[in-house]
């Protein structure tokens, strides 16, 4: 299989085009567990009925893992929203639809969402009392066994050209409180200087998933602070001003 065409650039990975299959290709520092584990959670998910891409093999190229799914032709719901402006209320009706679809499917065998944001927090630099506040919340947050993308953003929605909506990239998948998906969407929304789309898309979760704006506000913080073992400086000062500018409780 050729490395030819790149697709996307991600943290420690890159995405490539070949044909009608997209290869997602590790760094090599990426053990072959993780790279396994990875490929078996999109499998279950696969199971759940949504519309994902199917994992195809786990393959080597080159001395790194890559995990070959079939590829989604169509265009991402970002650039849809970019391209006609003035369809981007419907654009987001849609995005929150599908969202809450996948919030409604359980799929036992993923990390608990609580866990995987423990591990982030505690590997952060934040002063040892913020980690431990956050923590103390953290565990106390009710569980749920609710499927959560992890990263579910207008970019990792796909509509094909029949109009079938499929969402990529599952490599954050986890298993509990749907509020803190959406909290984690809200933040991006807000990282990108879309602050009427961040509010509009908050006011609409609430309304459709029947919770509070309080209780989702609550998670903010907590999401946040996972965030800043990740990204670039700037990405990590916006998210470090979500958890010391303002008290949730």
């Amino acid at each position: 299989m050729e490395l030819a065409r790149i697709i996307a650039v991600r943290n420690n990975k890159t995405v490539y085009r070949n044909g009608d299959k997209t290869l997602k290709v590790f760094d090599t520092f990426y053990s072959k567990a993780d790279v396994l584990n990875e490929a078996l959670n999109q499998a279950k998910i696969e199971e759940t009925g949504l519309n994902i891409p199917k994992v195809l093999e786990v393959t080597m190229i080159d001395g790194k893992w890559v995990i070959v799914s079939e590829h989604i032709k169509g265009e991402t719901l970002s650039g849809l929203m970019k391209k006609n402006p003035g369809k981007k209320n419907e654009y987001l009706g849609q995005f929150l639809d599908l969202q809450l679809e996948v919030h409604s499917k359980a799929c036992e065998g993923l990390i608990r969402l609580k866990d995987k944001m423990k591990l982030k927090i505690s590997k952060t630099d934040l002063p040892a009392t913020v980690r431990y506040d956050l923590l103390a919340r953290l565990e106390e947050m009710p569980e749920q066994g609710r499927l959560c993308h992890g990263d579910f953003i207008p970019d990792n929605v796909v509509i094909t050209d029949d109009k079938k909506p499929y969402i990529i990239d599952w490599s954050h998948a986890s298993r509990g409180d749907a509020a803190a998906d959406a909290a984690h969407t809200y933040l991006f929304f807000r990282l990108n200087g879309d602050d009427e789309t961040a509010n509009k898309y908050l006011d609409l979760f609430c309304e459709k998933s029947n919770l509070t704006k309080q209780y989702v506000r609550k998670w903010i913080p907590i999401v946040a602070a996972s965030q800043t073992v990740k990204g670039n400086a700037f990405e990590r000062e916006f998210l470090n001003a979500w958890i010391d500018a303002v008290d949730y409780e």
